[in-house]
Protein backbone atom coordinates (compact mmCIF):
# COMPACT_ATOMS: atom_id res chain seq x y z
CA UNK A 1 0.00 0.00 0.00
CA UNK A 2 2.86 2.54 1.06
CA UNK A 3 3.47 2.62 -2.96
CA UNK A 4 0.34 3.55 -4.12
CA UNK A 5 -0.51 6.81 -4.34
CA UNK A 6 -2.73 8.24 -1.06
CA UNK A 7 -6.56 9.34 -2.49
CA UNK A 8 -8.56 11.03 0.55
CA UNK A 9 -12.03 10.68 0.51
CA UNK A 10 -14.70 13.10 2.02
CA UNK A 11 -18.43 11.80 2.28
CA UNK A 12 -20.80 11.98 4.53
CA UNK A 13 -22.44 8.93 3.23
CA UNK A 14 -20.80 6.20 4.65
CA UNK A 15 -22.03 3.68 2.22
CA UNK A 16 -20.85 5.83 -0.08
CA UNK A 17 -17.71 6.13 1.40
CA UNK A 18 -17.45 2.62 2.10
CA UNK A 19 -18.44 1.50 -1.78
CA UNK A 20 -15.68 4.15 -3.16
CA UNK A 21 -12.84 2.94 -1.09
CA UNK A 22 -13.97 -0.92 -2.08
CA UNK A 23 -13.89 0.43 -5.60
CA UNK A 24 -10.34 2.31 -5.81
CA UNK A 25 -8.50 0.51 -3.35
CA UNK A 26 -6.60 -1.21 -6.16
CA UNK A 27 -5.32 1.61 -7.28
CA UNK A 28 -5.17 3.89 -4.29
CA UNK A 29 -4.38 4.36 -0.47
CA UNK A 30 -7.73 5.38 0.14
CA UNK A 31 -9.07 7.12 3.43
CA UNK A 32 -11.98 8.05 4.08
CA UNK A 33 -13.44 11.40 6.03
CA UNK A 34 -16.79 12.05 6.66
CA UNK A 35 -16.54 15.88 7.70
CA UNK A 36 -14.59 18.89 6.87
CA UNK A 37 -12.64 18.60 10.75
CA UNK A 38 -12.30 14.78 10.04
CA UNK A 39 -10.02 15.03 6.77
CA UNK A 40 -7.99 18.13 8.22
CA UNK A 41 -6.89 16.67 11.53
CA UNK A 42 -6.11 13.88 9.49
CA UNK A 43 -3.96 15.63 7.34
CA UNK A 44 -2.76 17.84 9.99
CA UNK A 45 -1.54 14.78 11.90
CA UNK A 46 1.63 13.99 8.97
CA UNK A 47 0.77 10.47 8.77
CA UNK A 48 -1.25 10.66 5.90
CA UNK A 49 0.11 13.24 2.75
CA UNK A 50 -2.70 12.72 -0.23
CA UNK A 51 -1.76 13.47 -3.77
CA UNK A 52 -5.57 13.35 -4.57
CA UNK A 53 -8.80 13.91 -3.32
CA UNK A 54 -12.38 13.31 -3.94
CA UNK A 55 -14.97 15.22 -1.92
CA UNK A 56 -18.84 15.61 -1.40
CA UNK A 57 -19.83 19.32 -1.50
CA UNK A 58 -22.39 18.61 0.85
CA UNK A 59 -20.80 18.19 4.29
CA UNK A 60 -22.07 18.36 8.07
CA UNK A 61 -23.00 20.92 9.80
CA UNK A 62 -24.73 22.24 6.80
CA UNK A 63 -25.20 19.09 4.32
CA UNK A 64 -28.37 20.36 2.40
CA UNK A 65 -25.51 23.56 1.10
CA UNK A 66 -22.53 23.26 -0.67
CA UNK A 67 -21.06 25.86 1.91
CA UNK A 68 -18.48 23.56 3.78
CA UNK A 69 -17.29 21.29 0.62
CA UNK A 70 -16.00 25.15 -0.64
CA UNK A 71 -14.06 25.69 2.37
CA UNK A 72 -12.70 21.78 2.39
CA UNK A 73 -11.10 22.90 -1.18
CA UNK A 74 -9.72 26.02 0.18
CA UNK A 75 -8.75 24.25 3.19
CA UNK A 76 -6.70 21.18 1.10
CA UNK A 77 -4.85 23.64 -0.96
CA UNK A 78 -3.67 25.74 1.53
CA UNK A 79 -2.63 23.08 3.50
CA UNK A 80 -0.81 21.26 0.44
CA UNK A 81 -0.92 23.69 -2.38
CA UNK A 82 -0.22 20.38 -4.95
CA UNK A 83 -2.68 18.37 -4.25
CA UNK A 84 -5.34 17.45 -6.85
CA UNK A 85 -9.22 17.97 -6.12
CA UNK A 86 -12.14 16.42 -7.76
CA UNK A 87 -15.62 17.32 -6.72
CA UNK A 88 -18.06 14.31 -6.49
CA UNK A 89 -21.75 15.84 -5.44
CA UNK A 90 -25.19 15.73 -6.38
CA UNK A 91 -25.44 19.39 -6.42
CA UNK A 92 -24.72 19.63 -10.39
CA UNK A 93 -25.32 23.57 -10.80
CA UNK A 94 -23.29 25.39 -13.32
CA UNK A 95 -22.18 27.67 -10.75
CA UNK A 96 -21.20 25.54 -7.79
CA UNK A 97 -18.77 23.60 -10.63
CA UNK A 98 -17.41 27.29 -11.67
CA UNK A 99 -17.06 28.18 -7.83
CA UNK A 100 -15.08 24.80 -7.40
CA UNK A 101 -12.92 25.11 -9.87
CA UNK A 102 -11.95 28.84 -9.07
CA UNK A 103 -11.14 27.92 -5.73
CA UNK A 104 -8.85 25.30 -7.53
CA UNK A 105 -10.49 21.67 -7.54
CA UNK A 106 -9.96 20.59 -10.90
CA UNK A 107 -13.61 19.87 -11.60
CA UNK A 108 -17.32 19.08 -10.61
CA UNK A 109 -18.39 15.04 -11.14
CA UNK A 110 -21.64 14.73 -10.75
CA UNK A 111 -23.66 12.02 -9.28
CA UNK A 112 -24.35 9.25 -10.04
CA UNK A 113 -21.09 8.50 -12.00
CA UNK A 114 -19.80 5.04 -13.21
CA UNK A 115 -17.11 3.94 -10.90
CA UNK A 116 -14.51 2.98 -13.84
CA UNK A 117 -15.41 6.58 -15.22
CA UNK A 118 -14.44 8.01 -11.77
CA UNK A 119 -11.37 5.68 -11.74
CA UNK A 120 -10.41 7.16 -15.29
CA UNK A 121 -10.43 10.93 -14.13
CA UNK A 122 -7.98 10.16 -10.88
CA UNK A 123 -5.71 8.28 -12.69
CA UNK A 124 -5.53 11.25 -15.76
CA UNK A 125 -5.53 13.80 -12.72
CA UNK A 126 -2.17 11.61 -11.21
CA UNK A 127 -0.44 11.28 -14.41
CA UNK A 128 -0.96 15.25 -14.60
CA UNK A 129 0.38 16.24 -10.83
CA UNK A 130 3.18 13.45 -11.77
CA UNK A 131 4.44 14.97 -15.32
CA UNK A 132 3.74 18.74 -14.27
CA UNK A 133 4.74 19.16 -10.56
CA UNK A 134 5.92 23.01 -11.43
CA UNK A 135 4.57 24.22 -15.00
CA UNK A 136 4.89 22.77 -18.70
CA UNK A 137 7.43 23.47 -20.65
CA UNK A 138 7.13 26.19 -23.25
CA UNK A 139 7.29 24.09 -26.31
CA UNK A 140 4.95 21.21 -24.68
CA UNK A 141 2.29 23.54 -23.73
CA UNK A 142 2.91 26.52 -26.48
CA UNK A 143 3.32 29.01 -24.56
CA UNK A 144 2.08 28.21 -21.31
CA UNK A 145 3.82 29.21 -18.31
CA UNK A 146 3.45 29.58 -14.43
CA UNK A 147 4.00 28.38 -11.51
CA UNK A 148 0.68 30.53 -9.27
CA UNK A 149 -2.33 28.25 -8.21
CA UNK A 150 -4.54 29.90 -10.49
CA UNK A 151 -1.91 28.09 -13.68
CA UNK A 152 -1.03 24.81 -11.86
CA UNK A 153 -5.05 24.66 -11.80
CA UNK A 154 -5.35 25.69 -15.40
CA UNK A 155 -2.45 23.21 -16.38
CA UNK A 156 -3.95 20.48 -14.47
CA UNK A 157 -7.80 20.92 -16.10
CA UNK A 158 -6.04 20.63 -19.77
CA UNK A 159 -4.23 17.24 -18.43
CA UNK A 160 -7.65 16.00 -17.35
CA UNK A 161 -9.75 16.96 -20.56
CA UNK A 162 -7.09 16.83 -23.36
CA UNK A 163 -7.28 13.36 -24.65
CA UNK A 164 -11.09 13.22 -24.11
CA UNK A 165 -13.13 13.30 -27.61
CA UNK A 166 -16.24 15.78 -26.12
CA UNK A 167 -16.00 19.53 -27.04
CA UNK A 168 -14.64 22.20 -23.93
CA UNK A 169 -15.26 25.80 -23.60
CA UNK A 170 -12.54 28.22 -22.66
CA UNK A 171 -13.56 31.46 -21.11
CA UNK A 172 -11.51 34.15 -19.99
CA UNK A 173 -11.11 38.03 -20.36
CA UNK A 174 -9.43 39.03 -23.91
CA UNK A 175 -5.98 38.86 -24.39
CA UNK A 176 -5.89 36.26 -21.65
CA UNK A 177 -4.50 33.35 -24.12
CA UNK A 178 -7.24 31.39 -24.34
CA UNK A 179 -5.94 30.49 -28.12
CA UNK A 180 -3.06 28.91 -26.38
CA UNK A 181 -5.36 27.01 -24.07
CA UNK A 182 -6.97 25.40 -27.18
CA UNK A 183 -3.75 24.52 -29.10
CA UNK A 184 -2.57 22.48 -25.65
CA UNK A 185 -5.68 20.70 -25.45
CA UNK A 186 -4.85 19.60 -29.25
CA UNK A 187 -0.89 19.04 -29.05
CA UNK A 188 -1.29 17.01 -25.76
CA UNK A 189 -3.81 14.79 -27.25
CA UNK A 190 -3.94 11.82 -29.19
CA UNK A 191 -4.87 14.17 -32.30
CA UNK A 192 -1.18 15.97 -31.72
CA UNK A 193 -0.42 14.99 -35.75
CA UNK A 194 -3.29 16.11 -37.07
CA UNK A 195 -5.12 19.05 -37.78
CA UNK A 196 -5.36 22.54 -35.78
CA UNK A 197 -7.47 24.78 -37.67
CA UNK A 198 -8.65 28.12 -36.01
CA UNK A 199 -11.58 30.51 -36.92
CA UNK A 200 -12.43 33.75 -34.71
CA UNK A 201 -16.16 34.14 -35.59
CA UNK A 202 -16.00 37.55 -34.75
CA UNK A 203 -13.23 38.92 -37.67
CA UNK A 204 -15.42 37.44 -40.88
CA UNK A 205 -19.02 38.58 -41.75
CA UNK A 206 -22.02 36.81 -40.24
CA UNK A 207 -23.26 36.39 -44.06
CA UNK A 208 -19.75 34.52 -44.74
CA UNK A 209 -19.64 31.86 -41.58
CA UNK A 210 -21.91 29.57 -42.89
CA UNK A 211 -19.84 29.20 -46.02
CA UNK A 212 -16.60 29.43 -44.55
CA UNK A 213 -17.67 26.47 -41.76
CA UNK A 214 -19.37 24.37 -43.94
CA UNK A 215 -18.42 24.64 -47.16
CA UNK A 216 -20.35 25.41 -50.23
CA UNK A 217 -21.42 24.02 -53.39
CA UNK A 218 -20.96 25.18 -56.96
CA UNK A 219 -23.23 27.84 -58.07
CA UNK A 220 -25.02 27.91 -54.37
CA UNK A 221 -24.10 31.86 -54.34
CA UNK A 222 -22.52 34.56 -56.63
CA UNK A 223 -19.44 34.17 -56.65
CA UNK A 224 -19.20 30.15 -55.99
CA UNK A 225 -17.50 29.19 -59.25
CA UNK A 226 -16.16 25.95 -57.90
CA UNK A 227 -17.54 24.09 -54.89
CA UNK A 228 -14.73 24.49 -52.13
CA UNK A 229 -14.77 22.46 -48.57
CA UNK A 230 -15.15 24.42 -45.41
CA UNK A 231 -13.37 24.07 -41.50
CA UNK A 232 -15.51 21.06 -40.58
CA UNK A 233 -14.16 19.00 -43.56
CA UNK A 234 -10.69 20.41 -43.59
CA UNK A 235 -10.25 19.63 -39.54
CA UNK A 236 -10.87 15.75 -40.68
CA UNK A 237 -10.13 14.23 -37.48
CA UNK A 238 -8.32 16.83 -35.75
CA UNK A 239 -9.39 19.89 -33.71
CA UNK A 240 -11.36 23.15 -34.81
CA UNK A 241 -11.27 25.91 -32.52
CA UNK A 242 -13.51 28.25 -32.79
CA UNK A 243 -12.89 31.57 -30.92
CA UNK A 244 -15.26 34.48 -30.25
CA UNK A 245 -18.29 31.69 -30.25
CA UNK A 246 -20.40 34.44 -28.98
CA UNK A 247 -20.42 36.55 -31.87
CA UNK A 248 -21.73 33.54 -33.97
CA UNK A 249 -25.01 34.87 -35.88
CA UNK A 250 -28.28 32.85 -33.81
CA UNK A 251 -29.58 31.63 -37.05
CA UNK A 252 -26.44 29.73 -37.67
CA UNK A 253 -26.71 28.33 -33.99
CA UNK A 254 -28.89 25.30 -34.80
CA UNK A 255 -26.69 23.80 -37.27
CA UNK A 256 -23.35 23.99 -35.27
CA UNK A 257 -25.50 22.43 -32.29
CA UNK A 258 -26.43 19.57 -34.72
CA UNK A 259 -22.55 18.98 -35.79
CA UNK A 260 -21.86 18.95 -31.68
CA UNK A 261 -24.54 16.23 -31.33
CA UNK A 262 -24.29 14.06 -34.01
CA UNK A 263 -21.50 15.14 -36.40
CA UNK A 264 -24.20 15.54 -39.49
CA UNK A 265 -23.75 19.09 -41.24
CA UNK A 266 -24.04 20.46 -45.41
CA UNK A 267 -22.31 22.78 -47.75
CA UNK A 268 -24.21 25.55 -48.59
CA UNK A 269 -26.31 24.48 -51.68
CA UNK A 270 -26.30 20.59 -51.22
CA UNK A 271 -28.96 18.36 -49.44
CA UNK A 272 -25.84 15.70 -49.16
CA UNK A 273 -25.57 15.24 -45.28
CA UNK A 274 -21.87 14.85 -44.33
CA UNK A 275 -19.79 13.80 -40.99
CA UNK A 276 -17.68 15.56 -38.98
CA UNK A 277 -14.97 13.71 -36.89
CA UNK A 278 -13.34 17.24 -35.27
CA UNK A 279 -13.26 18.16 -32.02
CA UNK A 280 -14.78 21.35 -31.44
CA UNK A 281 -13.25 23.63 -28.85
CA UNK A 282 -14.74 27.41 -28.53
CA UNK A 283 -13.78 30.32 -26.57
CA UNK A 284 -15.43 33.32 -25.71
CA UNK A 285 -14.18 36.51 -23.05
CA UNK A 286 -18.70 36.69 -22.87
CA UNK A 287 -20.69 35.72 -20.04
CA UNK A 288 -22.31 33.22 -22.65
CA UNK A 289 -24.76 32.63 -19.57
CA UNK A 290 -26.34 35.98 -19.55
CA UNK A 291 -25.91 35.65 -23.22
CA UNK A 292 -28.65 32.43 -23.29
CA UNK A 293 -30.40 34.84 -20.52
CA UNK A 294 -30.59 37.70 -23.06
CA UNK A 295 -31.67 35.65 -25.93
CA UNK A 296 -28.65 36.21 -28.02
CA UNK A 297 -26.84 32.56 -27.48
CA UNK A 298 -28.64 29.34 -27.06
CA UNK A 299 -29.15 27.56 -23.93
CA UNK A 300 -28.85 24.24 -25.78
CA UNK A 301 -26.13 25.06 -27.44
CA UNK A 302 -24.08 26.43 -24.73
CA UNK A 303 -24.75 23.07 -22.67
CA UNK A 304 -23.50 21.18 -25.50
CA UNK A 305 -20.01 23.40 -25.79
CA UNK A 306 -19.65 23.59 -22.15
CA UNK A 307 -19.23 19.70 -21.88
CA UNK A 308 -15.93 20.90 -20.04
CA UNK A 309 -15.20 24.72 -19.32
CA UNK A 310 -12.04 25.96 -18.49
CA UNK A 311 -11.80 29.61 -16.98
CA UNK A 312 -8.15 31.36 -17.86
CA UNK A 313 -6.87 32.92 -15.02
CA UNK A 314 -6.45 37.25 -15.73
CA UNK A 315 -2.54 38.17 -15.82
CA UNK A 316 -3.67 40.16 -12.57
CA UNK A 317 -4.00 37.21 -10.24
CA UNK A 318 -0.79 35.74 -11.15
CA UNK A 319 1.40 37.35 -8.96
CA UNK A 320 5.13 36.53 -9.31
CA UNK A 321 4.13 34.42 -12.96
CA UNK A 322 4.11 38.16 -14.49
CA UNK A 323 8.13 37.81 -13.93
CA UNK A 324 8.32 34.55 -15.90
CA UNK A 325 6.29 35.86 -18.46
CA UNK A 326 8.93 38.75 -18.72
CA UNK A 327 11.62 36.65 -18.95
CA UNK A 328 10.20 34.54 -21.68
CA UNK A 329 9.41 37.71 -24.26
CA UNK A 330 12.55 39.24 -23.17
CA UNK A 331 14.24 36.34 -24.47
CA UNK A 332 12.18 35.39 -27.08
CA UNK A 333 11.71 38.93 -28.60
CA UNK A 334 15.59 39.95 -28.03
CA UNK A 335 16.37 37.52 -30.41
CA UNK A 336 13.83 38.19 -33.21
CA UNK A 337 14.67 41.83 -32.93
CA UNK A 338 18.89 40.98 -33.33
CA UNK A 339 17.58 38.24 -36.68
CA UNK A 340 15.38 41.70 -37.96
CA UNK A 341 18.37 43.55 -38.04
CA UNK A 342 21.15 41.46 -39.66
CA UNK A 343 22.32 39.77 -36.01
CA UNK A 344 23.33 35.99 -36.27
CA UNK A 345 22.72 35.55 -32.53
CA UNK A 346 20.75 37.14 -29.87
CA UNK A 347 20.60 40.87 -29.30
CA UNK A 348 21.44 42.08 -25.64
CA UNK A 349 17.89 42.19 -23.69
CA UNK A 350 16.54 45.12 -21.45
CA UNK A 351 16.48 44.40 -17.43
CA UNK A 352 14.23 46.11 -14.74
CA UNK A 353 15.68 48.49 -11.97
CA UNK A 354 14.80 47.57 -8.59
CA UNK A 355 11.79 49.50 -8.79
CA UNK A 356 10.60 48.70 -12.15
CA UNK A 357 10.50 45.60 -10.93
CA UNK A 358 8.32 46.22 -8.34
CA UNK A 359 5.68 48.28 -10.21
CA UNK A 360 5.95 45.39 -13.30
CA UNK A 361 4.29 43.01 -9.94
CA UNK A 362 1.85 45.77 -8.57
CA UNK A 363 0.53 46.56 -12.25
CA UNK A 364 -3.02 44.82 -12.83
CA UNK A 365 -2.38 44.93 -16.96
CA UNK A 366 -5.77 44.94 -18.10
CA UNK A 367 -4.96 43.83 -21.46
CA UNK A 368 -4.00 40.83 -19.93
CA UNK A 369 -0.82 38.49 -21.84
CA UNK A 370 -1.38 40.48 -25.33
CA UNK A 371 -0.83 44.10 -23.33
CA UNK A 372 2.61 42.16 -21.43
CA UNK A 373 3.93 40.77 -24.49
CA UNK A 374 3.12 44.27 -26.42
CA UNK A 375 5.02 46.27 -24.08
CA UNK A 376 8.22 43.50 -23.88
CA UNK A 377 8.32 44.52 -27.56
CA UNK A 378 8.24 48.35 -27.24
CA UNK A 379 10.75 47.93 -24.59
CA UNK A 380 13.56 45.68 -26.89
CA UNK A 381 12.99 48.43 -29.28
CA UNK A 382 13.63 51.02 -26.94
CA UNK A 383 16.05 49.72 -24.69
CA UNK A 384 18.12 47.04 -26.13
CA UNK A 385 21.42 46.28 -23.78
CA UNK A 386 20.15 48.74 -20.81
CA UNK A 387 18.58 48.87 -17.63
CA UNK A 388 14.52 50.55 -17.64
CA UNK A 389 13.83 52.88 -15.01
CA UNK A 390 10.53 52.82 -12.94
CA UNK A 391 9.51 56.12 -14.84
CA UNK A 392 10.12 54.87 -18.20
CA UNK A 393 8.49 51.42 -17.21
CA UNK A 394 5.41 53.37 -16.16
CA UNK A 395 5.60 55.21 -19.99
CA UNK A 396 4.95 52.08 -21.20
CA UNK A 397 1.96 51.35 -18.73
CA UNK A 398 -1.50 51.69 -19.84
CA UNK A 399 -2.20 53.58 -16.60
CA UNK A 400 0.31 55.26 -14.49
CA UNK A 401 1.27 54.88 -10.59
CA UNK A 402 2.64 58.20 -10.60
CA UNK A 403 -0.39 60.39 -11.75
CA UNK A 404 -2.95 58.32 -8.86
CA UNK A 405 -4.99 61.19 -7.92
CA UNK A 406 -5.02 62.05 -4.18
CA UNK A 407 -8.71 62.72 -3.47
CA UNK A 408 -10.79 60.97 -1.28
CA UNK A 409 -11.15 62.07 3.15
CA UNK A 410 -8.86 61.60 5.29
CA UNK A 411 -9.57 58.57 6.23
CA UNK A 412 -8.33 57.29 2.63
CA UNK A 413 -12.05 56.70 1.27
CA UNK A 414 -12.89 57.23 -2.29
CA UNK A 415 -14.67 60.37 -2.70
CA UNK A 416 -17.66 61.55 -4.64
CA UNK A 417 -16.97 59.57 -8.52
CA UNK A 418 -17.80 62.61 -10.36
CA UNK A 419 -15.61 64.94 -8.47
CA UNK A 420 -12.60 63.12 -8.49
CA UNK A 421 -12.97 62.63 -12.32
CA UNK A 422 -13.39 66.34 -12.82
CA UNK A 423 -10.49 67.78 -10.69
CA UNK A 424 -7.75 65.93 -12.70
CA UNK A 425 -7.79 64.49 -15.88
CA UNK A 426 -5.03 62.22 -14.72
CA UNK A 427 -7.33 60.17 -13.53
CA UNK A 428 -6.59 56.28 -12.90
CA UNK A 429 -9.70 53.99 -12.62
CA UNK A 430 -6.99 51.46 -12.38
CA UNK A 431 -4.92 52.96 -9.42
CA UNK A 432 -8.75 53.58 -7.97
CA UNK A 433 -10.09 49.94 -8.16
CA UNK A 434 -6.51 49.16 -6.17
CA UNK A 435 -7.53 51.59 -3.79
CA UNK A 436 -10.72 50.02 -3.16
CA UNK A 437 -9.20 46.28 -3.26
CA UNK A 438 -6.77 46.61 -0.95
CA UNK A 439 -9.55 48.64 1.88
CA UNK A 440 -11.51 45.76 1.71
CA UNK A 441 -8.73 43.27 1.80
CA UNK A 442 -7.17 44.96 4.99
CA UNK A 443 -10.88 45.77 6.86
CA UNK A 444 -11.36 41.52 6.34
CA UNK A 445 -8.16 40.95 7.83
CA UNK A 446 -8.80 43.32 10.81
CA UNK A 447 -11.99 41.57 11.55
CA UNK A 448 -10.75 38.28 11.51
CA UNK A 449 -7.46 39.59 13.82
CA UNK A 450 -4.65 38.49 11.13
CA UNK A 451 -6.08 35.28 10.32
CA UNK A 452 -5.60 34.60 6.33
CA UNK A 453 -7.49 31.26 5.78
CA UNK A 454 -10.41 33.38 7.76
CA UNK A 455 -10.19 36.50 5.63
CA UNK A 456 -9.65 34.96 2.22
CA UNK A 457 -13.19 32.95 2.97
CA UNK A 458 -15.05 36.15 4.08
CA UNK A 459 -14.02 37.42 0.82
CA UNK A 460 -14.54 34.34 -1.31
CA UNK A 461 -11.30 33.59 -2.32
CA UNK A 462 -8.87 31.43 -1.87
CA UNK A 463 -6.00 31.85 0.68
CA UNK A 464 -3.41 31.72 -2.14
CA UNK A 465 -5.43 34.21 -4.14
CA UNK A 466 -5.40 36.36 -1.48
CA UNK A 467 -1.46 35.96 -0.87
CA UNK A 468 -1.18 36.84 -4.67
CA UNK A 469 -3.38 39.83 -4.40
CA UNK A 470 -1.45 41.13 -1.22
CA UNK A 471 1.63 40.75 -2.74
CA UNK A 472 0.06 42.88 -6.18
CA UNK A 473 -1.00 45.40 -4.16
CA UNK A 474 1.81 45.42 -1.83
CA UNK A 475 5.14 44.82 -3.58
CA UNK A 476 7.04 45.70 -0.25
CA UNK A 477 5.31 42.94 1.97
CA UNK A 478 7.49 39.82 0.67
CA UNK A 479 10.74 41.95 1.65
CA UNK A 480 9.02 43.07 4.51
CA UNK A 481 8.40 39.18 5.65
Amino acid sequence: MASQPQLLIVDDDPLIGESLSFVLEADFDVRVCESRLEAMTLLKGGAFAPVLALIDLGLPPMPDTPIEGFKLVGDLLAFSPDIRILVLSGQNEQSNARRARALGALDLVPKPCEPSHLKRLLLSALRGRDADPGGFTVDAAHGIIGDSPPMRNLKSQIDLYASSAFPALIEGESGSGKERVAAALHYLSRRANLPFLALNCAAISANLVEPTLFGYAKGAFTGAVGAKSGYFEDAGEGTLFLDEIGELPLELQPKLLRVLENGEFQRVGETQARQSHARIIAATNRDLKAEVKAGRFRGDLYHRLSVFSILVPPLRDLGEDKLKLLEHYRVHYAAKYASGHGGASAAPSFTLSADARDDWLAYRFPGNVRELKNIVIRLTAKHAGYQVSKSELQAEFETSEEKRPANGDSNGRAGDPRAEIEKSIAFSLDAKLKEVELQYIDAALALCQGNMSQAARMLGVSRSTLYSRLEALRPDMKKAE
